[in-house]
């Protein structure tokens, strides 16, 4: 059965997309079938697997979630699921937005990600799911669907500010709603060894997590490949394998998977 894995940041520009998208094809590359579930109604991850106007998408996973929260009857997968290069995903659009809107005001609306995904668990060993840098009730829904939460950090002091909330929030809905979620680690993204900064900050998370939370040896390098690669639609592991990047992701998803395993 597979596992759904929430990638999930607090703030944008950590890499927690992008991290998504490459993770997806590492996790393939190694011999994995996987889903990835863009989950943000920026739909940034969508369009890295080359969906140029989202809009134009007439079942994303917004136009899912609708229908679970008017207890519609969700239309045969085929119609949904899109695949690229061998990883499969759901892609998203605008429509969440009204969806986060309309999950506020409904009560005990906190499942409705975990009954569009969990009929698909049998279909892949690997269930992705990208989240918006907020939280809210999108954020809660995928928590609650979750079995495991990846959170990236950029090695800078903003990025850091709102990670004790997000781990406050994982606790309370393990508690109160998903007694299965864990928090498998933290994913160091846009690292510069070079700078005293990244060392410093780096420190003082293994040293403030140690024995509670894993900090993940891979570190995601800051270089202009990933930048190019999303330009050109293309993971890293097709547009630029021999980098240092490309193996760091790859090496990532070797981790997941002993983590998991």
């Amino acid at each position: 059965m597979g596992r759904i894995i929430l990638i999930g940041a607090t703030k944008g520009g950590v890499g927690k997309t992008v991290s998504t998208y490459n993770l997806a094809y590492s996790l393939a590359n190694l011999g994995k079938k996987v889903l990835a579930v863009d989950f943000d109604s920026q739909a940034n991850l969508t369009t890295c697997f080359g969906v140029e106007d989202t809009a134009a998408l007439s079942t994303t996973i917004g136009h899912l979630m609708m229908l679970q929260l008017d207890d519609g009857e969700l239309p045969d997968m085929n119609e949904y699921i899109m695949s690229r290069n061998g990883v499969d995903f759901i892609s998203s659009s605008m429509v969440l937005s009204a969806v986060d809107a309309k999950l506020r005001m409904e009560m005990g609306a906190e499942r409705m990600l975990a009954n569009i995904l969990e009929p698909l668990r049998d279909r892949y060993d690997y269930l992705i799911v990208d989240t918006c840098p907020a939280l809210g009730a999108l954020t809660n829904n995928a928590l609650t669907a979750a079995d495991g939460v990846v959170i990236t950090v950029n090695p800078q002091l903003l990025a850091m500010k709102g990670l004790q909330d997000f781990l406050k929030t994982i606790k309370k809905i393990k508690k109160r709603i998903n007694p299965k979620l864990e928090v498998v680690g933290i994913l160091l993204t846009m690292c510069d060894k070079r700078t005293n900064l990244c060392k410093v900050i780096s420190e003082q998370m293994a040293e403030a997590f140690e024995g509670r939370i894993r900090i993940f040896e891979s570190r995601i390098p800051s270089t202009v490949k990933v930048g190019e690669s999303i330009y050109y639609c293309e993971p890293l592991l097709e547009y630029a394998p021999q980098t240092k990047v490309s193996r760091a992701y790859l090496d990532f998803g070797k981790e997941l998977m002993g983590y998991e395993g």
